[in-house]
């Protein structure tokens, strides 16, 4: 059995752009990082960058839960002895309003040569421009809830098919109403053949027998009959 290999520079990457305005940092992370690895494509490979790009604006506005703002500590080194620093992520977000996102994705990407190029393929705007209108981006609304393995990534809905003509039976009758036939032109079907009324139904239950137009009613006095006149004798 074949397995498919997704080869270099075989896939076109797509541009994303997504609005992080009062987003949680870890849960937007979460869905940003699979776009970036490209895990929420069926052909991703391990070995194969297949990420696509991905904008982030309005990068300023993300919260944190909680008292994370004032509680969360960032560390780093300045490669000398004694040169451990140590800065709360408040201050940190007011030097560099990207630097809490960006933080928050690459320590969720490979620690590699591969993860550092992925990495590339993220912008992050503080404020809702940016300079990537040629690229066309694709909009996605980041979810607020629990982050998914896909990502992000929502698919198109599918247009709505069209519906299918009403099929006619020879002997349909010919008086279609003008709503069915506007709601379907092509079950609009117009018979040149005369058609004869329905016969009159009656009821079934016993009631008074019809009387003829100009008869006598049952309660009316019926007029006494006359013998036939005899042709008088010559």
């Amino acid at each position: 059995m074949k397995c498919y290999q997704a080869k270099a520079n075989e896939l076109q990457a797509t541009w994303y752009v997504i609005d992080a305005t009062e987003m949680v940092v870890g849960r937007l992370a979460a869905q940003i990082a699979p776009i970036l690895m490209g895990k929420h494509r069926p052909t991703y490979t391990p070995h194969i960058d297949t990420g696509d790009y991905v904008i982030v604006t309005n990068v300023d506005k993300v919260v944190f839960t909680g008292n994370k703002w004032r509680q969360k500590m960032y560390q780093w080194y300045t490669g000398h002895p004694g040169g451990q620093k140590e800065e709360a992520a408040w201050k940190l977000h007011q030097r560099h309003p990207d630097r809490v996102l960006m933080l928050a994705i690459q320590r969720m990407m490979p620690k590699s040569k591969m993860g550092r190029h992925m990495m590339a393929k993220l912008k992050l705007y503080a404020g809702p421009q940016h300079p990537h209108q040629a690229q066309a981006p694709i909009p996605l609304e980041a979810l607020s809830g629990r982050p998914t393995p896909s990502g992000a990534i929502y698919r198109p809905e599918p247009a709505p098919k069209a519906p299918k003509p009403a099929r006619v039976k020879k002997g349909a009758v010919a008086g279609a109403t003008t709503a069915e036939a506007s709601a379907h032109p092509a079950a609009a079907v117009v018979h040149d053949a005369p058609q004869s009324p329905p016969p009159a139904t009656i009821s079934e239950t016993a009631g008074p027998e019809l009387t003829p137009p100009g008869a006598p009613g049952p309660d009316q006095a019926r007029p006494a009959e006359v013998p036939p006149s005899t042709p008088a004798a010559e």
